[in-house]
């Protein structure tokens, strides 16, 4: 039951962080900022202040990195963990079968191959 719910929660906050990534503004990649042309800025942009949308990336960030950390930790049962679920697996029979292999029916109309010998 609680793997279900961090589940759930798992993938509310993976929307939530691509929902804040996509509403974020471009930061100059432009075709002129990419041969160093149409500004004078910084190597890596202008340092501005932390924006709303920019800490909500980095706390939707965090809890994706300790949601995966809690759902791999949750998933994991022990090395009896199966994708059976529990069940036991099927048995080979202990004694060999001896008999040969019978002979297919032939359909009417074929003729029948004589056994080389």
């Amino acid at each position: 039951m609680l793997y279900y719910l961090v589940t759930a929660l798992y993938i509310l906050i993976c929307l939530a962080m691509m929902l804040v990534v996509y509403l974020q503004q471009g930061k100059g990649g432009d075709i002129a900022a990419a041969f160093g042309g149409g500004s004078s800025q910084a190597a890596f942009g202008a340092r501005s202040g932390a924006t709303v949308l920019s800490r909500a990336t980095t706390i939707c960030a965090i809890l994706f990195m300790v949601g995966a950390l809690a759902l791999g930790i949750i998933g994991r049962r022990g090395p009896s963990s199966s994708v059976l679920g529990g069940r036991t697996p099927l048995t080979q029979p202990s004694t060999p079968n001896t008999t040969s292999p019978t002979k297919a029916p032939v359909p009417p109309g074929v003729p029948e191959v004589p056994n080389k010998k």
